[in-house]
Formats: C-alpha cells, sequence, structure tokens
C-alpha cells in the first residue's frame, strides 16, 4: 500500500486537520493532527490510527508504525521544535 492509499484510508477514518505519511516497504511512520484527540490520552490518540490499518497490520501489508497523534496546538508547538 502506497503513501497516498494510507492517507486516504486515515483520512476517510479520521477527522483530521492534517497528516504526514511516511511509509517505506511496510515500514510506515505518521503524524496525525486531529482536534478529536483533544480529550483523549496518548494510547487512546495510537488506538484511533491503529484501527483503521488494523487489517493491513495483520495481512502484513504493514510490519511496522510508528504513530505520532497530536492535538493542533501540540502540533504547532511541536512543529516548531522540529524546525533547525
Amino acid at each position: 500500500m502506497n503513501t497516498e492509499e494510507l492517507k486516504n484510508l486515515l483520512n476517510d477514518a479520521l477527522s483530521l486537520e492534517e497528516l504526514l505519511v511516511k511509509a517505506e516497504g511496510a515500514n510506515v511512520e505518521i503524524i496525525a493532527v486531529s482536534e478529536d484527540f483533544k480529550e483523549m490520552s496518548r494510547v487512546k490518540r495510537q488506538q484511533a490510527v491503529y484501527g483503521p490499518l488494523n487489517p493491513l497490520i495483520a495481512d502484513g501489508s504493514i510490519h511496522a508504525v510508528s504513530i505520532k497523534a497530536y492535538t493542533p496546538e501540540d502540533w504547532a508547538r511541536d512543529k516548531k521544535l522540529m524546525m533547525p
């Protein structure tokens, strides 16, 4: 599954304001930003993103997933810290 298909899958399943997906083979890195994450714990945020990916993980299409799930406020702060 390519990055565009993963983006479409996640955007269809979740209400995301911003989504960054990087896929190298069966390894995927995801940054998801949603206001819906505001009331969720860090674990619940990751579970929300994992949900739509579970069939792909089960069938081996995705082997390793790194998920960072942010509220818009958290993302604005962390994005600034990531910039050199």
